[in-house]
């Protein structure tokens, strides 16, 4: 009863989590993450298969010692389930070369089914799926009492998460490859709406199979249709099928979702990575150990966490440079981009690409200081471009004008250009900080203003 009632709570929370709209927290799980995650889910599938196609009983349940298991027990592999095994694995990779459009999986299955019944190979040690209920179960909440609820509501809390970002990263690593998009609140209240009916049906808590989804990637399903058809199907066959259905060997079904799982593998994005980002090349390696070492679901909270860590990481250092002009170039650009820009002696222009908050503002002074030291000449101004901020808090407000005040000590001022209009009115209105109308006439709506501001200072004196 525990059981049914963790997968009502359960889907309850999804559904409402679906409907506060907190889908957007799948936004965190960045590209590299999700091609780690499904590399490392790939080889999990395969190393869980191995038994059940070269016939000998396994007890481990992580990746690696599967894989130690698997060299120990070879040569106590059953050879009848073996030799099945590996020819229906045959025939099933040579039909999805040969015949693409055949239903290759469905094929295997129902031979394996054929030869069994025919050898009669279940009399002889090749494992089968056995009896299967007829019908469908009764739908009914079982008796409980309220102070159940307190409980497990930690429970079903901890498990809705895990079961939505190992599902919504699968969804989302299989709506890349296809190149579809995703609504994670809908994705939420599926989920709700499956724990739910499970719960009805005296059902465990449930979420999406990598191994399902794979073979349904596989086999060309492409959209909602594919669930419609598989639950149709599974209908017909507790109402009409069941009897044939005990002969399915289990070799047969292994070597339909490793063929599958080879599919999930993609090479050509770490090939990709490689090139282009080898930080995010060991992101994304480190999120497929994570998965293989630690298991799938903490492996997803690894691959949560990495995201996370990315994402301040990038936030935390961004790119930041002096600007100049440039021969035959309007404006003023970044001379990292441009080595030949030429600055103007006593100013310095300068762009931080990113938002000023909490955990990047002393990097961002660490740089200006770093940048005033570099500077070719003496510094009189130094005017921050502030195009790329749309977020100032009020630690970053502080620590900017601590540094005002640093700087105006060694005879600097310290500007800015380009203030969203947003950002100058909280400037000038909030957090009380009254001097922050004495430097109003240091923010400048271009840079040339800001350039022009500093020549006129400059012939003045």
């Amino acid at each position: 009863a525990l059981m049914v009632i963790l997968s009502l709570m359960t889907g309850i929370l999804f559904v409402v989590a679906g409907i506060s709209r907190l889908g957007f927290i799948a936004n965190f799980l960045s590209q590299p993450i999700l091609t780690g995650y499904l590399n490392g889910i790939a080889l999990i599938i395969i190393a869980g298969q191995l038994q059940k196609l070269f016939g000998y009983s396994s007890e481990a349940e992580e990746f690696f010692p599967k894989l130690i298991e698997f060299i120990d027990k070879l040569d106590h592999s059953h050879l009848p389930t073996l030799a099945l095994g590996l020819s229906l694995l045959a025939v099933l990779i040579i039909l999805r070369r040969m015949v693409p459009r055949l239903p290759a999986a469905l094929v295997v299955v129902v031979m394996g089914i054929v030869v069994v019944m025919m050898l009669g190979l279940d009399q002889n040690g090749v494992s089968v799926l056995g009896s299967v209920p007829a019908g469908l179960p009764s739908l009914h909440i079982p008796a409980f009492e309220p102070a159940v609820f307190n409980t497990i509501l930690g429970d079903a809390t901890g498990l809705a998460l895990v079961s939505f970002t190992s599902g919504v990263l699968t969804a989302k690593s299989f709506a890349r490859r296809n190149r579809y998009e995703i609504d994670a609140n809908q994705e939420l209240i599926a989920f709700g709406t499956c724990n739910i009916v499970s719960g009805l049906a005296q059902g465990f808590p449930v979420t999406g199979a990598d191994s399902r989804t794979a073979v349904n990637d596989a086999m060309g399903g492409k959209t909602q249709l594919v669930g419609i058809v598989a639950a149709g199907s599974m209908l017909l066959i507790l109402f009409f099928l069941t009897e044939p259905l005990a002969y399915v060997p289990t070799a047969a079904l292994a070597a339909v979702i490793m063929v599958s799982a080879v599919g999930l593998f993609d090479f050509k994005e770490l090939r990709d990575l490689y090139e282009v980002s080898h930080r995010e090349l060991l992101l994304s390696v480190g999120t497929t150990l994570g998965v293989l070492i630690l298991g799938v679901l903490p492996g997803v909270l690894l691959a949560v966490a990495l995201s996370i860590a990315w994402l301040l990481t990038v936030m935390s250092r961004p790119h930041d440079g002096v600007l100049g002009r440039v021969k035959g170039i309007k404006g003023f650009h970044d001379r990292g981009d441009f080595p030949e820009a030429t600055t103007i002696p006593g100013l310095v222009l300068y762009r931080f690409n990113a938002n000023l908050v909490f955990f990047n503002i002393d990097y961002f002074r660490d740089r200006v200081r770093a940048t005033i030291a570099a500077a070719e000449s003496p510094v009189e101004w130094f005017v921050i471009d502030a195009s790329s901020i749309n977020v100032v808090d009020i630690t970053a407000i502080q620590k900017i004008d601590e540094l005002r005040e640093e700087l105006a000590a060694q005879g600097i001022v310290l500007a800015s250009a380009r203030v969203k209009q947003s950002l100058s009115k909280y400037f000038k209105n909030d957090w009380g900080v009254k001097r922050r109308e004495v430097h109003a006439k240091y923010r400048f709506d271009t840079i040339k203003s800001a350039v022009r501001a500093f020549n006129n200072r400059s012939r003045e004196r």
